[in-house]
């Protein structure tokens, strides 16, 4: 939102439920319509008309162990809303991309051997870790599927592990699980180092992850909305690979955090091992790199936190009670 305000944009229509979000991250600005509600919700859509020229349709149930927790609510929440906005803006002609935020997660091999980097055509396994991940790659079948049957230009950017400074842990409801609060292992690493607590670490910290700067991600989904082929896809990727080791480790160096780590057993669910995204499709066909080191990147999301206490740690208190925090 706020690159797009920066770039002089006309007019934004922000739609969130606040299910997983807050309302101070929406910018108070006169070009921002901020309307809270679900984008499957039918009077929500019956609202949006054929005036916009680019979508970016970002709504997702958060995250895997929130839809380990409860499929439906990820089925409602993370494919309902893909499909209905799909049919619903399917014959509208004015919008030149709709952007499909997808998970790079989906076609990561399970091995913590030695992996290469994930490319964008590789072959979708059937066996998925958690409905979120199904609900991500049916996601896109069906951006494939409007494209080619009803010519809505999607295309789908797939993600990769995204970090930094607007993400509040506790942020929204309670979804079911402790990953309500403990969201991403960045910010999660981060705010518990600030408050010189042990980082927790599964499996001994030797699963990898490609972590990418949300300023970065940003500007991927502009070039995806100007440069995109429709019907394409690509990754979002800083195609550097980092253990979770190393992380914790870059983490509590840069907090000055002196709490020993935590290890922790492998999740029971988590077969994802080592992963890192390929950037070269990306790169050739959209110009895109990411460009922030990752030390660069936690500097800047350990400065934001510290001054953002005070407003997680309002959304981490909505959670008092069935939330130990240890």
């Amino acid at each position: 939102m706020r690159r797009l305000l920066a770039e002089g944009i006309a007019g934004l229509v922000v739609v969130d439920n606040l299910l997983s979000a807050e309302r101070d991250n929406v910018p108070a600005d006169p070009r921002v319509r901020f309307v809270q509600g679900s984008i499957a919700d039918q009077n929500v859509l019956d609202g949006l008309t054929d005036d916009f020229d680019f979508a970016w349709h970002l709504a997702t149930y958060h995250g895997n162990q929130s839809s380990i927790a409860n499929p439906l609510a990820d089925h409602d929440n993370n494919l309902i809303t893909t499909l209905r906005l799909l049919e619903r803006i399917r014959d509208f002609k004015r919008v030149k991309r709709f952007v499909y935020a997808a998970s790079g997660c989906v076609l990561a091999p399970h091995t913590f051997g030695d992996t290469t980097p994930v490319e964008e055509d590789g072959a979708v396994p059937f066996d998925l870790d958690s409905p979120y991940q199904i609900s991500k790659i049916v996601g896109e079948f069906y951006s494939v599927y409007y494209h080619r049957q009803h010519g809505v230009p999607t295309v789908r950017a797939r993600f990769q592990n995204v970090y930094g400074p607007g993400e509040i842990l506790g942020a929204g409801e309670w979804r079911g699980t402790s990953a309500t609060v403990w969201r991403n292992v960045v910010p999660t690493f981060v705010y518990r180092a600030l408050k010189k607590m042990p980082l927790q670490i599964d499996n001994g910290g030797v699963a990898s992850r490609d972590f990418i700067f949300v300023s970065d991600i940003v500007e991927g989904l502009l070039r995806c909305a100007l440069a995109g082929a429709p019907g394409a896809v690509y990754n979002l990727a800083s195609g550097q690979e980092t253990t979770i080791l190393e992380l914790a480790e870059t983490v509590n160096r840069l907090a000055a955090n002196s709490a020993p780590v935590q290890f922790q057993p492998q999740r029971a669910w988590d077969r994802a091992g080592r992963r890192v995204g390929s950037t070269q499709k990306s790169r050739e066909e959209l110009g895109f790199e990411a460009k922030t080191p990752l030390d660069l990147g936690l500097e800047e999301t350990i400065a934001w936190t510290t001054a953002n206490l005070p407003l997680i740690e309002r959304a981490i208190a909505k959670h008092a009670g069935r939330l130990q925090i240890a």
